[in-house]
C-alpha cells in the first residue's frame, strides 16, 4: 500500500469511469503545441485518471480560482462556460534520476508527509470537507480516492451556489454512492441544498428514488421546486424528519402522493414523520395547505411559517387539531393572525416553548394573556411590533411565565417603565431583553431589571431614550451583558 500511495490513480478507475460521461462537458479546441507535448508524455494514463472520479467543477463555482486556466496546479479540458468540466491535474515533477543527487534531495520534512497519517486519521480530516472538497480529493491517489469514498463520509451531501448544475450532480453522486448497494444509497442520511436555483424536480426525483434512509432534507431559498417533487421525498423516505423548504414559493403543501395515500390508507394522515418543518417564505401557502400539512404530520414539533402572508386563525384552528405536540412555533409577519389565532395556540399549554409572532398587527394584551395563562413553561417569546401590547400584557405574562429567558418587546410603544418593573420582580432567569424603539421606557426601568436579572446576557436599547448613567448601572451589575445602543457617549 504504501508503495502506491504516491501514484496517481489511474487504471484502478476503469469501474467508475463511465461516471465521467454524465459528469464532464468538454467543447472542442484545437490544442497548442505545447498541450500536444503535455499529452503525448503522459499517455493515455492521464485520461484515465480524470475519469476515476466526479470531477469537483461539478459541485464548486467556475469562477474559482484553482479553476481557472494557468493558475495553480490545475488546467482545464474545456473553456469555463458555468457547465460542468473535467479537470485535468499536472502531472508531479519527475524526480532526479542521479543517485548522488537523489539522495541530497531528500529533505527531512518527508517523515512528516500527511501521507504517513492512519487511515482513520484521513477519514477524520476528510470529514470536515464540504462535497466539493472531497471529490477533488479523492482524485489524488489511489489511497485518497479509496478513502474519500469511505461510506462514513457520505452521510451528508452539501451543495451551495446558484450556477451549481445540481440535478446532475445528485445523479453522478447517488450513481456512485449505490455501486455497493445497486440503485439504492442506504448511507445518504442528510442532503443540503441551499440557494440552487438550478434544483429542480428532477434533482428531488433523485434523492427520492435512491435515498430511503433519508432524515434530513433543506432545500432553502430553491424556488424552482413543486409540490409534486416534495410529495414524492416524503412519501418514498419514511425516515425523513427535518424538512426546510423556505424561500421555495411554489411549494403550497406537504402531503403523500396519491399512490401511497391509497396505499397506506387504514393509516391516512399518520404517515409522514416530519418532526422539523420550516416554510418561511412560502408566500402561496394557505389555511387549506395547511390544514393538509398538519393532517399529515401529526409529529410535528417545531414549526416555522414566517411571512406566509395568507395564513389566518382559521389555519391555527386546523393546526392545534392534529399537531399537539408543537414546542416551537413562528408566525411571524403573518398579518392576518389576531388574537383569536393565539387562543388557539394556547391550546398548546405547557408544551409550548417558542413563540414568534413578530408584526403581528392584529394581536394584543387579549391574545398575551391567552398564551401566558395556558403555556406556563415558554421560553422565549417574540412580539416585536405589537404595537397592541400594553404593560398590562406584560404584567400578566411576567406573572405567569416564570422562567422566560428571552422576551422582544421592541416595537411597542405602549410598554412602559411600570412592565419593565413588573418583568424584573419575577422572571429572574432573564437573559435575553430587547426593548428596541420602547418610545416609553427610560434609564429607571432598566436600573430595575439590572438589578434583579443578574444573570443578563443582552440588551437591545437602541432608539431609546435612556441614559449614559443607566447604560453604565446595567454594564455594573450585569457583567456579561452585550448592550446594543445608539447613545455613541457611551462605549
Amino acid at each position: 500500500m504504501g508503495a502506491n500511495n504516491g501514484k496517481q490513480y489511474g487504471s484502478e478507475g476503469k469501474g467508475s469511469s463511465s461516471i465521467s460521461s454524465d459528469v464532464s462537458s468538454s467543447t472542442d479546441h484545437t490544442p497548442t503545441q505545447a498541450q500536444k507535448n503535455v499529452a503525448t508524455s503522459e499517455d493515455s494514463d492521464l485520461s484515465m485518471r480524470t475519469l476515476s472520479t466526479p470531477s469537483p467543477a461539478l459541485i464548486c463555482p467556475p469562477n474559482l480560482p484553482g479553476f481557472q486556466n494557468g493558475r495553480g496546479s490545475s488546467t482545464s479540458s474545456s473553456s469555463i462556460t458555468g457547465e460542468t468540466v473535467a479537470m485535468v491535474h499536472s502531472p508531479p515533477p519527475t524526480r532526479l534520476t542521479h543517485p548522488l543527487i537523489r539522495l541530497a534531495a531528500r529533505p527531512q520534512k518527508e517523515q512528516a508527509s500527511i501521507e504517513r497519517l492512519p487511515d482513520h486519521s484521513m477519514v477524520q480530516i476528510f470529514s470536515f470537507l464540504p462535497t466539493n472538497q472531497l471529490c477533488r480529493c479523492a482524485r489524488v491517489c489511489r489511497r485518497w480516492y479509496n478513502l474519500a469514498w469511505d461510506p462514513r463520509l457520505w452521510r451528508t451531501i452539501r451543495l451551495t451556489g446558484e450556477t451549481i448544475n445540481v440535478d446532475r450532480a445528485l445523479k453522478v453522486l447517488t450513481r456512485r454512492l449505490c455501486q455497493d448497494t445497486p440503485n439504492v444509497c442506504l448511507m445518504l442520511e442528510t442532503v443540503t441544498v441551499s440557494g440552487c436555483r438550478r434544483l429542480t424536480d428532477r434533482g428531488l426525483y433523485t434523492i427520492a428514488q435512491c435515498c430511503p434512509e433519508l432524515r434530513r432534507l433543506e432545500v432553502s431559498g430553491c424556488y424552482n421546486i413543486s409540490n409534486e417533487a416534495v410529495f414524492d421525498v416524503v412519501s418514498l423516505c419514511p425516515n425523513l424528519e427535518h424538512l426546510d423548504v423556505s424561500g421555495c414559493s411554489k411549494v403550497t403543501c406537504i402531503s403523500l402522493t396519491r399512490e401511497a395515500s391509497i396505499k397506506l390508507s387504514p393509516l391516512h394522515g399518520k404517515q409522514i414523520s416530519i418532526r422539523y418543518l420550516d416554510m418561511t417564505d412560502c408566500f402561496v401557502l394557505e389555511d387549506e395547505g395547511l390544514h393538509t400539512i398538519a393532517a399529515h404530520c401529526t409529529q410535528l414539533t417545531h414549526l416555522y411559517l414566517r411571512r406566509c402572508v395568507r395564513l389566518t386563525d382559521e389555519g391555527l384552528r386546523y393546526l392545534m387539531i392534529y399537531c399537539a405536540s408543537i414546542k416551537e412555533l413562528s408566525v411571524s409577519d403573518c398579518r392576518f393572525v389576531s388574537d383569536f389565532g393565539l387562543r388557539e395556540i394556547a391550546k398548546l399549554e405547557s408544551r409550548l416553548r417558542y413563540l414568534s409572532i413578530a408584526h403581528c398587527g392584529r394581536v394584543t394584551d387579549v391574545g398575551i394573556r391567552y398564551v401566558a395563562k395556558y403555556c406556563s413553561k415558554l421560553r422565549y417569546l417574540n412580539a416585536r411590533g405589537c404595537e397592541g401590547i400594553t404593560d398590562h400584557g406584560v404584567e400578566y405574562l411576567a406573572k405567569n411565565c416564570a422562567k422566560l429567558k428571552s422576551l422582544d418587546i421592541g416595537k411597542c410603544p405602549l410598554v412602559s417603565d411600570t412592565g419593565l418593573e413588573c418583568l424584573a420582580l419575577n422572571c429572574f432567569n432573564l437573559k435575553r431583553l430587547s426593548l428596541k424603539s420602547c418610545e416609553s421606557i427610560t434609564g429607571q426601568g432598566l436600573q430595575i431589571v439590572a438589578a434583579n436579572c443578574f444573570d443578563l446576557q443582552m440588551l437591545n436599547v437602541q432608539d431609546c431614550e435612556v441614559s449614559v448613567e443607566a447604560l453604565r448601572f446595567v454594564k455594573r451589575h450585569c457583567k456579561r451583558c452585550v448592550i446594543e445602543h445608539t447613545n455613541p457617549a457611551f462605549f
